[in-house]
């Protein structure tokens, strides 16, 4: 900082002030020492601006998968809105594991990271409120923060879960499976809630209507294959799908495909969150949406409200939206 000083022709404290607060300094002065740092190859030093209780610059990004497509793009929200703070985002993914999620976070925490934006795994948010109790800010992700004092940013999965299930009965089906993740995630389980709303509002017996079978994200091609067979081999055999996201619907389309099964003529197929790959399937798929983009840079814009004096902690819901494109049609026997 001397030697910027000396080169800018300021004091040490002006200097200070450049990198701490730009606003107090003179336009002039302050492109003099920019380019004073420039010269001489200043670097800020994070760690030693932490301990001076400047907010760190980094932030963390704790993911169910960033492989998966919904997380990768919730991650780019959440980049885009914290780009404009010059902030760095690191990203981890939790594979699924508590405990890997509990791992990730410890790690965050000790690096005193300016916040951590998560999207839990573990239905016990104690460890998530306990940690911003000391000091590190966090913000919910595709989650609902409950009774928890913490920012959250969600989007009303029951009621995604009923506009799948009753575009299907529109069309005339009652008898639908619902494909879920092996794991029980719970917006996951709160689709399947929505469901089952929607068929109990019709007049329908969850028992009767409802097929269960389930399909871990990701899945192999065996597991695709078992979950397939427990469709067909439901009596009666469902007319419909509804999977748990978009991903999962791609493999089932699959798995109907190479048992002889034509969509939406034999079966119909709706999936959940409308990722960018959806419209160029074969047959194109009917999805619910989510406005993933905007939940991560929601979350982030409230985790840089964190640091601001008379901060609030607050929950932002979105709601989802049904896409209707060629995978779902009448049932053969209604048309």
């Amino acid at each position: 900082m001397r030697a910027v000083a000396h080169v800018a022709g300021v004091s040490v404290s002006t200097v200070a002030n450049v990198l701490s607060r730009p606003s107090v300094v003179a336009p002039e002065t302050l492109r003099r020492v920019q380019e004073a740092m420039t010269e001489v190859g200043y670097v800020r030093h994070g760690p030693a601006r932490v301990l001076r209780g400047v907010p760190s610059a980094i932030v963390g990004s704790v993911m169910l998968d960033l492989a998966n497509p919904f997380y990768a793009q919730v991650n780019r929200g959440i980049e885009d809105r914290l780009a404009d703070q010059d902030c760095l985002v690191l990203v981890g993914s939790t594979d699924l594991d508590a405990a890997r999620q509990r791992r990730l976070l410890r790690l965050l925490e000790e690096q005193a990271v300016r916040g951590v934006i998560v999207a839990p795994i573990d239905p016990d948010l104690t460890g998530l409120q306990e940690m911003s109790r000391r000091g590190t800010p966090v913000v919910l992700v595709d989650h609902p923060r409950g009774r928890m004092d913490l920012c959250a940013v969600a989007v009303d999965d029951v009621l995604g879960g009923r506009l799948a299930a009753e575009h299907l009965l529109a069309l005339g089906h009652r008898r639908i499976a619902y494909v879920s993740g092996v794991v029980g995630v719970a917006a996951v389980d709160r689709r399947r809630t929505g469901v089952c709303e929607a068929l109990a509002d019709a007049g329908l017996s969850v028992e009767q209507a409802l097929v269960d079978a389930h399909m871990s994200v990701g899945g192999s091609l065996e597991e695709t294959v078992k979950a397939v067979e427990r469709i067909l081999a439901a009596v009666p055999r469902p007319t419909a799908v509804i999977c748990f996201n978009d991903t999962g619907a791609l493999e089932i389309l699959h798995g109907l495909e190479a048992a002889g099964l034509r969509v939406p003529a034999d079966m119909s197929v709706v999936g959940y969150d409308d990722l960018r790959f959806a419209a160029r399937l074969s047959p194109p798929l009917t999805t619910v949406a989510q406005p993933t983009y905007q939940l991560g840079y929601a979350a982030a814009d409230l985790l840089l409200g964190e640091t601001q004096a008379g901060h609030t902690h607050r929950e932002i819901v979105f709601q989802p939206s049904l896409v209707v494109r060629s995978s779902t049609a009448p049932p053969a026997t209604l048309l």
